[in-house]
């Protein structure tokens, strides 16, 4: 493997197999036809199945790395490198380095999260750059790749660099924007990337007129993953008008105690805009089988093996319906002990679950964090907007314990989501865990270099101008 990843993801041939789940390594594709992928991209039909298989991307991931993308690695690690899972000891060896603070540059999950999302970039810079005449349709399609391709890049950011709370100026992850089957690009700075972000998510809410389900991006779903950027840069007033936009405007409806759990039993895709505004689907045909997100949680499944941390589960009171989602049983079924368990993800066979992306809770979630320091009236009113509809307890809290109870919101709404780590980095925060955790890797400084995932070994070792920028003490 001697080529740099980009010139294996530019290098794919732009066909119908591009846009469906690779069967081979990208390093080792074949050079490309003499198609360009602007001529390759000539009708509007062609677009719209180019764009088909950007969301694929997001599904699938890439080449050998299928379950490393929103199928699996995603959400996972997102709560295994956080205090919310946990590895049982009865495991498949599945996600051991993350649970234990070990992982290195050869991780495969790391690798693969990285090749998967620049795999879904190159698929969306596609249909981005395609030089079609503009009308309805060519704008919407567009506007979902430019909100694929932001997503993109918000996931790599957030897991292979610091945060923008921490230095902006700081070293993030390559911008690839453009075809270019030479390119060994160097990384951007954090702020370049999330400046792109921004970008491409002020287009995506220009140009999309229409909401499909969802499994696509709409104007709203756009506008709700900016509300989350923001969040994440540490700009509450921006956040704050975001998630205002979404809720006042979007159409989108709340998820009631009594609807909760046919919510997360539904595995189907929607279109009645309750609670989900995105999310990444997986059906009979379009999944990653034994490697998706159900089996590594449920204990119906083939693995179980990721299991609800003891304090997360004992923050839910009785009454509360996401309480539910955690059914305490045997594991293994012989054992006489009996643990919190995941069944958020109880569908596994046919159309199985999706991962949520974006949801309605979390626009609340967000707009209470950003009214703490401010108005904690309002802080009070949209926290306690979501705890009403969950059978748990009002919140009356002030000052900074108000604070700590959003972010305890936050985890409890959330978990098993992807999103209780990328909280503690945001806050950076250390990584505090139950006795659940091997003994050293209970207490995870903010400083400790695993904190942030390597640059994988094979870019390293192929892109002479990213070798020198690998993060520190890989």
């Amino acid at each position: 493997m001697t080529k740099s990843i980009y010139r294996g993801l530019l290098l794919l041939t732009i066909s119908a197999t591009t846009f469906t789940s690779c069967k081979k390594d990208f390093l080792e594709l074949d050079p490309p036809t003499s198609l360009t992928p602007d001529q390759a991209l000539g009708t509007e039909q062609d677009l719209q199945v180019a764009l088909r298989g950007a969301y694929a991307g997001l599904r699938t991931g890439a080449g050998g790395f299928a379950a490393d993308y929103f199928g699996r690695t995603v959400p996972v690690l997102g709560d295994i490198m956080a205090d919310n899972t946990y590895q049982h000891s009865v495991n498949t060896n599945r996600y051991t380095l993350f649970n234990n603070y070990s992982a290195n540059a050869a991780d495969g999950n790391a690798t693969g999260l990285w090749r998967s999302a620049y795999q879904a970039i190159l698929r969306a810079n596609n249909v981005i750059n395609s030089s079609l005449a503009a009308n309805a349709n060519i704008n919407q399609y567009k506007g979902e790749a430019y909100a694929i391709r932001a997503l993109s890049y918000f996931t790599l950011v957030r897991y292979f660099a610091r945060p923008y709370t921490d230095n902006p100026a700081g070293l993030g992850v390559p911008l690839v924007t453009t075809y270019d089957a030479n390119l060994k690009p160097a990384r951007n700075t954090v702020s370049e990337v999330y400046a792109l972000i921004l970008s491409d998510l002020n287009n995506a809410y220009t140009l999309m007129t229409k909401y499909t389900n969802s499994s696509q991006f709409s104007k709203y779903a756009a506008k709700a993953l900016e509300a989350k950027v923001y969040l994440t840069m540490g700009d509450y007033a921006n956040a704050k008008t975001s998630a205002m936009d979404v809720i006042n405007n979007g159409g989108f409806t709340d998820l009631t105690a009594a609807a909760h759990a046919s919510y997360w039993a539904n595995a189907g895709i929607t279109t009645n805009k309750q609670e989900t505004i995105f999310e990444v689907s997986f059906d009979a045909v379009g999944n990653v089988g034994f490697d998706g997100l159900s089996y590594i949680y449920s204990q119906n499944g083939n693995y179980g093996d990721l299991v609800v941390s003891d304090d997360l589960y004992a923050l839910f009171g009785e009454t509360d319906v996401r309480r539910n989602l955690y059914p305490v049983v045997a594991r293994p079924a012989s054992s006489s002990i009996k643990i919190p368990t995941v069944d958020k993800y109880p569908v596994f066979t046919g159309d199985v679950n999706n991962t949520k992306v974006l949801r309605l809770s979390e626009m609340h979630l967000i707009v209470a964090e950003a009214s703490a320091a401010t108005n904690e009236d309002e802080a009070r009113q949209y926290l306690n907007y979501v705890t009403s509809r969950r059978g748990a307890a009002e919140i009356t809290s002030t000052g900074a314990q108000l604070f700590e109870d959003i972010i305890t919101e936050r985890r409890k709404e959330l978990a098993m989501e992807g999103d209780r780590y990328m909280d503690l980095m945001r806050l950076k925060r250390p990584v505090v865990r139950s006795t659940n955790y091997p003994a050293d890797a209970r207490n995870v400084p903010y400083s400790n270099f695993r904190r942030i995932l390597p640059i994988p070994q094979s870019e390293i070792d192929a892109n002479e101008n990213i070798r020198p920028q690998q993060n520190p003490e890989y």
